[in-house]
């Protein structure tokens, strides 16, 4: 993967020249050394250069396991208790691209951002990256922390982040067994965005009723965004979930679908309807996997016409989401140009790895029914995926309940596969759904094994063909692990 280009330097009259917003600038407040801050500092930073030098990792888990594990207030003191003004990106889809685009907004304008850029979003990541970014007095130099912070675990570190900014990008099912049900979980982040403080500002997904109902309830400042295009996108599949009113659950009538249940919606029956974005994607246009044009609208008649290198639908509502942030900092969006032509994707988001032999590995991490249909739907337009490797497992962090695999749309792609080789350790019901899909199991492979089944998989991908890998978290992890092992590309924590 080529490493983004470093963003321009901000012009004299940026934000680094002019002083940081109000919004930015509030008083630091350095936090008291104790011992035991001193000694988990100490030892998570040890913890860290250990997991790079002997390649274990990019230390984005191991420092906040070992730092929270002697002095469990590690995080509240560091950021909660300093001031240093947080980011927070939370939802079901989008969190690493959004975090992604708002850190490199934010830089491109002069401002010092501590980012957890690789993903790692649970307890231990988010502690990672406050720890990262402190020096071993525990002050924290950058201006803010860009947190991408998963649903979960948001509850858990709410208090001790005192985000300034609370994204939510989207709501749908994902890992029953860790979140519960939709509605449940919609409940939970309802009950987040009420505890923001009263200068603190929820920006939420106009084109999502769940979220656009339970961020519409609490008092203080809310940025929307959305898309406002004059015809669909998409249409309501099996796969789309909130599809009843949140408020009285009656149908919902669409204006337009652009993506699963995202849309211009209303409910007839009490009136509760969606509320005009703020900050609007009012143009999009994707071609095949290289890129994303599209035109978005911010408050006071601002209009950036963006050139993205990442392609999707979901690219423009991240983009939108990222600039809302913006608009919720009160900072400049003046870079915003230069800033999205340069961003990359990140790992395993249809990501595109050159192999020495001229053949490409196209990496597409998928977790839910909306992310598989999204990456099924932007590798159909190049008429992909003709030689797979499609792999699933039940660790942890990828859940364990796969129901959801019955509601994605592999019917769509079946005509485009020549051969595929699955893997994980749910390989099995992965198979067993590509089957009824109407696979031919004679194309199919089930190899459990990681490195085997790539090997198997590139087996069948001709001279300068493709190889399209679309996995849940730990194989995608796995994979790219044995590519770099095979020296096709570097680190994750050297992109």
């Amino acid at each position: 993967m080529t490493a983004p280009k470093t963003p321009p330097a901000a012009p004299a009259s940026s934000v680094a020249a002019a002083g940081l917003p109000p919004s930015l600038a509030g008083k630091r407040r350095t936090p008291s050394l104790t011992p035991r801050l001193f000694a988990a500092l100490t030892a998570a930073r040890a913890a860290g250069t250990a997991s790079r030098l002997l390649g274990k990792g990019g230390g984005t888990q191991v420092p906040g396991r070992i730092a929270r594990r002697i002095d469990p207030n590690v995080l509240a003191t560091l950021v909660g208790g300093s001031g240093v003004p947080v980011v927070a990106i939370t939802g079901s889809n989008g969190k690493t691209t959004t975090a992604r685009f708002t850190a490199e907004l934010l830089r491109g304008q002069g401002v010092a951002v501590n980012h957890n850029s690789l993903g790692s979003n649970l307890i231990h990541g988010v502690t990672s990256l406050a720890v990262a970014g402190a020096d071993l007095r525990g002050r924290v130099a950058a201006d803010a922390l860009v947190a991408e912070v998963d649903e979960g675990t948001l509850l858990t570190v709410l208090t001790d982040l005192a985000p300034r900014v609370l994204v939510v990008t989207e709501l749908v099912r994902d890992q029953l067994d860790r979140f519960g049900e939709l509605h449940a979980l919609g409940d939970a982040l309802a009950w987040v965005s009420k505890q923001m403080p009263a200068d603190g500002v929820v920006v939420a997904n106009a084109d999502d009723p769940l979220v656009a109902s339970f961020t519409e309830e609490r008092e203080g400042r809310r940025v929307t965004f959305g898309l406002e295009l004059p015809g669909s996108l998409d249409k309501i599949t099996r796969a789309a979930d909130t599809i009843r009113c949140p408020r009285c659950r009656a149908d919902l009538a669409y204006r337009a679908v652009y993506l699963s249940h995202l849309g211009d919606w209303a409910c007839t029956s009490c009136g509760f309807t969606r509320p005009k974005p703020d900050v609007a994607v009012t143009a999009v246009e994707v071609t095949g996997l290289a890129e994303t044009r599209c035109t978005i609208r911010l408050p006071g008649g601002v209009v950036h016409n963006l050139v993205i290198p990442q392609a999707g639908i979901h690219i423009a509502y991240d983009a939108a989401a990222a600039l809302a942030a913006l608009v919720a900092l009160d900072v400049p969006t003046d870079h915003a140009v230069e800033i999205f032509s340069t961003i990359r994707p990140a790992f395993g988001r249809v990501e595109q790895i050159a192999l020495p032999d001229g053949r490409t590995v196209v990496l597409a991490f998928s977790k839910n029914p909306t992310s598989f249909n999204t990456t099924f739907r932007a590798l159909a337009s190049e008429g992909e995926p003709k030689h797979a490797l499609m792999a699933l497992s039940n660790t942890l962090v990828d859940g364990e309940d796969f129901a959801w695999l019955w509601d994605v749309d592999v019917e769509g792609v079946v005509p485009l596969v020549q051969d595929v080789v699955v893997s994980g350790t749910r390989a099995d019901e992965l198979a067993t759904r590509l089957k009824y899909a109407g696979v031919d199991p004679a194309c199919m492979t089930l190899i459990e094994d990681r490195p085997a089944a790539l090997d198997a998989a590139l087996a069948n991908v001709p001279a300068g063909g493709r190889l399209v890998i679309v996995a849940g978290y730990t194989p995608t992890i796995e994979l790219r692990d044995e590519m770099h092992r095979r020296g096709w590309t570097g680190r994750l924590w050297e992109q």
